[in-house]
């Protein structure tokens, strides 16, 4: 290579060090994180983040498995970027999370312009992965190379190797957060752990999230800190199944229930959330600390995924109908003013009319806030493949889906109209989705959330209190919403 040549290429690789990425997040809570933290990681790394995916020089899609439906819009994305492969020559396409997890190679097959599959356990090598892949196809072309290499980064497979190997490839992803990542900046998420091992036969998530592993309580304490340092009023605890947190160390051991005392203790955090429950682990020190501590939301989610027993037996889920119903009455009765939502799955294999109609009867008995209703997407690599064929059909799945959410919604709008004329404090998260409707008259039309976790909608002339906790007087209530005033203009 000539001299000018390589200060050309020098100068090139100079630039790239400025390039932009584009990050887009399908799936769960735990993938929003992910999305978080990925962001912080590159622009520490020297990228800089983009809005616009065409203008990206690497365009990354963090990805959901739970679904067929959120892997196929992956799919199609990845076909419509071809073009911008041929435009991009020295770009990166990424592939990242529970689908490069779990399709690796085939992700590869069915897109061959993508550069880079990546697990949920391998995050941490992310940065220095893509810029490896910006330096090495600058190079390639410099050399008259026109293919470029590609990169499979995943974590070991649980059914190939020992749990401790498997946990162990499974790497905590943990740059310094940075506000700009965050849809709201008064808001953050905080991995108590992560991976799974409750294995239900419908579920994907232990395969392509590795196993349970608590990470030490005084780690997790002083990310909060550091947070609430940036501002954060709000802090929601997550993992695949919360409660199953445990730590131990020199003899002793931190549950759930003890980190949430321990975290609301720290000066400036105004509201502590944690999701999602697993039903089993709802133990009386965790609802008592809901209660007791004022800082806790009082909202739990809790999916139950079926009122029918036998159902709860082919998913493997490991409790009954009536371990569920009393569970909710013991959180009624020991958490004043609580909601409860769950995740309800419509169609799995076998299920019968009679079944259905126990889960109906589940959703009538506990009066949700909100169920969060799923058709039964069979997912390659869960044992409900094996096991039993998907033999419910499509429309019976969507008249079942259609049936359940008419119920809850009668059921929220029920709960809701209890709070007309009641006063609520709410975080203010932002801008609604109405507010065009609303510029017009000239105020911008607001929503937050209650500790309970119901939204409600205001009008302010500005949106100064955004990230404010604001006390508001509910006029009215549709099933999802509660609308408010000011109690200056409430006389």
């Amino acid at each position: 290579m000539t001299d000018e040549a390589e200060r050309e290429l020098s100068n090139t690789l100079c630039v790239l060090q400025m390039q932009k990425f584009y990050i887009e997040t399908v799936g769960c809570q735990m993938n929003v994180l992910d999305s978080e933290l990925v962001h912080s990681g590159l622009v520490q790394s020297g990228l800089v983040p983009t809005t616009d995916r065409y203008n990206a020089d690497v365009i990354l899609f963090n990805t959901c498995s739970v679904r067929q439906h959120a892997e196929d819009k992956i799919y199609s994305a990845l076909g419509r970027l071809k073009h911008w492969t041929m435009l991009k020559p020295y770009g990166v396409l990424g592939v990242i999370g529970c689908m490069a997890q779990k399709d690796q190679k085939t992700i590869f097959q069915r897109a061959p312009h993508v550069d880079l599959v990546l697990g949920p356990g391998q995050l941490e090598l992310l940065p220095e992965t893509v810029h490896q892949l910006l330096d090495e196809k600058l190079q390639r072309n410099y050399a008259g190379q026109q293919e470029s290499g590609k990169k499979l980064l995943v974590s070991l497979k649980r059914q190939e190797h020992r749990h401790t190997e498997v946990a162990e490839s499974f790497r905590l992803f943990d740059p310094v957060r940075n506000p700009e990542a965050r849809l709201n900046r008064f808001q953050a998420m905080v991995r108590i752990m992560f991976g799974c091992d409750k294995f239900c036969t419908y579920c994907i998530v232990p395969s392509v999230r590795g196993p349970e592993q608590s990470r030490p309580p005084q780690e997790i304490l002083e990310e909060i800190r550091a947070l609430v340092g940036q501002g954060v009023v709000e802090i929601t605890l997550i993992g695949q199944t919360v409660n199953s947190y445990r730590y131990s160390t020199g003899g002793k051991t931190t549950r759930l229930a003890d980190l949430l005392y321990q975290a609301s203790d720290i000066d400036g955090l105004r509201r502590l959330c944690f999701v999602t429950n697993y039903p089993r682990g709802m133990d009386n020190d965790l609802l008592q600390a809901v209660r007791d501590l004022p800082k806790v939301a009082k909202h739990l989610h809790i999916p139950a995924q079926s009122g029918s027993d036998t159902v709860l037996q082919r998913m493997k889920r490991n409790y009954t109908a009536t371990d569920y119903r009393e569970l909710v009455d013991r959180i009624y009765s020991t958490i004043p003013n609580v909601s409860i939502t769950c995740d309800l799955i419509v169609g799995f294999c076998g299920e019968t009319d009679e079944e259905f109609q126990q889960t109906v009867e589940l959703v009538q008995y506990c009066r949700f806030k909100n169920s969060f209703i799923f058709k039964y997407s069979e997912r390659p690599g869960t044992k409900s493949v094996k096991l039993y064929p998907d033999d419910v059909p499509e429309s019976v799945k969507k008249i079942r889906n259609n049936v359940l959410l008419e119920i809850q919604d009668k059921i929220a709008l029920e709960q809701n109209k209890r709070f007309i004329g009641t006063t609520v404090e709410i975080l203010v998260e932002g801008i609604t989705k109405q507010f065009n409707k609303q510029f017009e008259t000239g105020n911008v039309q607001l929503s937050g959330r209650t500790s309970c976790d119901r939204i409600v909608v205001f009008d302010m002339p500005d949106n100064r209190s955004i990230g404010q906790f604001l006390k508001l007087n509910i006029y009215d209530a549709a099933p999802f919403t509660l609308f408010a005033r000011l109690p200056e203009y409430s006389k």
